[in-house]
Order: C-alpha cells, then sequence, then structure tokens
C-alpha cells in the first residue's frame, strides 16, 4: 500500500479508546519530526493512513544502552509545546485517581491500600505543580519505536497527553523491552534524568503514580510486572 505521494503506508483502523482519541491528531502536529507521517485520516470509519517504517524492527531489537541513546534523542523532539484538542495530564490524573479505587476491589485487592492511597496523593500533588506544558507520547516504549528508512527511528502509535517533560520518561522506565530488573529500571531512569536535564523527585512520581494507575488492564487482571516497577520506584 502507498501513500497520496507515493510513500509506503500501512492502514490502521483503530479501536477507539479514550486514550488514542488524539492519535490522528498528534500525528500530525509533529508532521514526521520524531514520529511515523499521517498521510491520510477519516475520522468517522477511525481509520489512519500512516506512513510505512522499512525495515520496521522494534527499537527493543538492540542493546538497552543503544536503546536508550535513541530515547535520549527522540524524546526532546517529541516534547513540543501544545494546545488543544490533546488531553491534558492533569484531566488524565484525575481519572486515574477516580477509576483505581473501584478497579483495586474489582480487581480483588491485588496490593495494599495503602499503596493506592500513596499513588493517589502523589498524582494530585504533581499534576497541581507542573512546568511547561508539552505534547507527550505516554506509551513510548521500546517495542513503540521501529527502524525505518526516512530516520534511522521513528515513534508509532502514540496516546498523546499534554503535560510536564518530567511525566514523558515513564513509558520508556518501566519497558520491560530492555530489561526488567531493579537495576535496569532504576538504570534507565538514572540515565533518563540525568541526561535529559529532568528533576528526579517529580519524575519518579510521575512513574510511580502512572504505572500504578495502568497496573490493572481493561479485564481487570493485574500486570505483574507493573508492580514490580511501582515497588521499585517507590
Amino acid at each position: 500500500m502507498v501513500g497520496p505521494d507515493g510513500t509506503p503506508a500501512v492502514l490502521k483502523i483503530q479501536n477507539p479508546d479514550h486514550e488514542s482519541e488524539h492519535e490522528a491528531a498528534a500525528l500530525a502536529y509533529w508532521a514526521g519530526d520524531g514520529a511515523v507521517r499521517l498521510l491520510d485520516h477519516d475520522p468517522v470509519s477511525h481509520a489512519l493512513l500512516i506512513e510505512r517504517c522499512e525495515p520496521g524492527q522494534p527499537l527493543s531489537t538492540v542493546d538497552a544502552a543503544q536503546a536508550l541513546d535513541v530515547f535520549v534523542a527522540l524524546l526532546p523532539r517529541l516534547w513540543r509545546p501544545a494546545g488543544p484538542p490533546f488531553t491534558t495530564l492533569a484531566a488524565e490524573a484525575a481519572r486515574w485517581c477516580a477509576n483505581l479505587p473501584d478497579e483495586w476491589m474489582q480487581a480483588g485487592r491485588p496490593f495494599p491500600r495503602k499503596l493506592l492511597d500513596a499513588a493517589a496523593e502523589t498524582l494530585r500533588d504533581l499534576a497541581a505543580s507542573q512546568g511547561d506544558a508539552v505534547l507527550l507520547h505516554q506509551d513510548l516504549h521500546a517495542d513503540n519505536v521501529l527502524r525505518a528508512t526516512r530516520e534511522p527511528w521513528l515513534a508509532i502509535d502514540p496516546k498523546p497527553l499534554l503535560g510536564e517533560r518530567e511525566f514523558g520518561i515513564a513509558p520508556v522506565v518501566r519497558s520491560a523491552e530492555m530489561g526488567h530488573s531493579r537495576t535496569a529500571v532504576r538504570y534507565r531512569f538514572d540515565r533518563l534524568t540525568a541526561e535529559l536535564g529532568l528533576d528526579r523527585e517529580r519524575a519518579r512520581g510521575w512513574v510511580f503514580g502512572q504505572t500504578l494507575a495502568w497496573a490493572i488492564d481493561g479485564d481487570g487482571a493485574v500486570i505483574p510486572g507493573y508492580l514490580d516497577v511501582v515497588r521499585w520506584m517507590q
């Protein structure tokens, strides 16, 4: 399949959900700078025609240290000031705090209530005291960056939010594709905060809070690896 300009393309039909609602808008806003290009979009059918990454291997196939080099270069390119229509990080954090207690109960109380309360308090405090807002890719793990021809690596599948930069490393820190251990997680956190000039305590809080908020999936099942990350980042 090719796009209108002859660019190799892939057709993506979304299963619409809250997190991917503004995926097309995010790709259009980045305009190919660090992410795949949006070639066409039909909002009625939720169809996106997107630049195909060739050869397309995910970043998870390279050495973990090299993968972090890629993220250090890529993240600042994606962190561009933006405005509507993107959901704000503050609004999303409020939604997590509102939903977590019921999700926790329905999942059979899989972790201590004090952990949930600590995450909710952290999310509320951080959301109310953010720095400058930029466009964030809240699911930018090592399988959502693909090897390409136009650029060596391009991001795909954004779940965009508008918020401070310190939040933006959370998916990379918990990216089990680059190693799942306390040592590996802390190494990613230390490198990213240092090399990107981020506030360590705010970044730690966002990793802790969002990872717990995402630790229970849509079917009520707990993602064990996420709970590991939550504990390692306390």
